[in-house]
């Protein structure tokens, strides 16, 4: 019986001894070959007990010794956050088809909704904008049913952002399928108000949908075609341009593809520079810094930690545009992230600790935080790191 090591570990031995290649095992369990990979170079965890469990029945083996750890750490995804219910039925309400019956609302207020849901979700504050999205949803839906003329193209246009939060904040807490049924519906308002622009800021989402639901391939097609093909050179379109290569440069690295990964974040920097500056066209907080954070992320998902490390020492997130808690967060986090990958466990606790004063809500709701605090309870040493018990709590990984 295999019981040391890490998980990656033990699902490394147990493949081999049933003779299974990674592409064999992965197609198994219905994941992509580059998470297999990663899983078992330590570069990630299995975060959902599901997937356990079918990788333990694939290699005839039990899912706590495949784990190593009792089920009180297993993983078990993430928390629901309140108000993701109501933003399922809101989602469902088809006031077009005659299943609903919604006001379509003031297009201005709808507008001024949609703007502090966004802001609400880039400052890491997820349960207030859970709590705006599902009202904002159906008006959002009535209103573009309804609107004619002049105000048509607005209208569609909102909607666009309406659906591209409800995406984001979904993608954030862990529902793909749910983040896939929102970036469409942005999808389809962007085509309706034909616009290549507001197409580009859609794909983006769906995009990251496919990522959650471990569709990597998609995914890299998706966002590489529609950046290829955006030709708007506004701050805007340079924006989603540069959004677009961030995500494939990340997607690259997730595959192990140095090289494309080094290709795309150098043609984001060109855009960045294109544009002058950090901002927040769109939503996307592109500019120099993002840039700068994304090189962090890569090398994370190459395994290239020191990497990582060196430039995130370097990062100054003064720069970014106000509000943006997140994105100061997820510098952190990344370097937690390499940390872990040479087990500097007070180090990884260290930047935790920051990213949480930054945007608590930030560890909740991050999947990679989650694997991270679960695999250093497995081999903790209290006096070695103090706060990690506490920090996994406030995470809701320890009860």
């Amino acid at each position: 019986m295999v019981t040391e090591g890490p998980i990656g570990e033990r699902i490394r031995i147990y493949r081999r001894r049933r003779g299974l290649s990674q592409r064999e095992l992965a197609e198994l369990v219905g994941r992509s070959e580059s998470w297999l990979s990663q899983v078992e170079r330590g570069i990630r965890s299995v975060d959902r007990l599901s997937v356990l469990i079918d990788v333990a029945r694939v290699l005839k083996t039990d899912v706590e010794t495949l784990a190593g750890y009792r089920f009180a750490l297993a993983p078990n995804g993430q928390p629901e956050l309140d108000g993701l219910e109501e933003i399922r039925t809101a989602l469902s309400a088809y006031p077009g088809l005659g299943l609903s019956t919604v006001s379509a609302g003031n297009l201005d207020e709808i507008s001024r909704l949609t703007t502090e849901v966004h802001r609400r979700y880039q400052a890491a504050d997820y349960g207030a904008a859970a709590k705006i999205l599902p009202s904002l949803i159906t008006t959002s839906d009535a209103m573009a049913a309804e609107a004619g003329g002049n105000e048509r193209h607005r209208a569609l246009s909102v909607q666009n952002q309406v659906y591209i939060a409800a995406a984001k904040l979904v993608t954030k807490i862990g529902d793909g399928h749910l983040a896939w049924i929102a970036a469409d519906r942005a999808v389809t308002a962007a085509l309706q108000a034909e616009s290549d622009t507001l197409s580009a800021g859609a794909a983006y989402q769906v995009a990251c949908a496919f990522l959650k639901l471990d569709q990597v391939e998609r995914a890299e097609q998706l966002a590489m075609a529609t950046a290829e093909n955006l030709t708007d050179d506004s701050p805007l379109g340079l924006s989603y341009q540069g959004a677009l290569f961030l995500i494939g440069s990340v997607i690259a690295g997730r595959r192990s593809d140095h090289a494309e990964a080094t290709d795309r974040l150098r043609r984001a920097q060109y855009l960045a520079d294109a544009l002058g500056a950090d901002g927040n066209h769109g939503w996307t907080a592109f500019g120099p810094t993002n840039v700068a954070i994304h090189r962090v992320s890569a090398a994370a998902e190459l395994g290239d930690a020191k990497q990582a490390i060196s430039i995130a020492e370097n990062i100054d997130t003064e720069g970014l545009p106000e509000g943006l808690r997140s994105r100061r967060a997820q510098v952190h986090i990344d370097t937690a992230w390499a940390y872990s990958q040479h087990r500097e466990d007070a180090a990884v606790v260290v930047n935790l600790m920051e990213a949480e004063r930054v945007a608590p809500q930030a560890l909740r709701y991050n999947v990679i935080v989650r694997e991270l605090l679960r695999e250093m309870l497995k081999r903790e040493r209290r006096s070695a790191t103090p706060g990690l018990r506490s920090l996994a709590q406030r995470a809701g990984v320890l009860q």
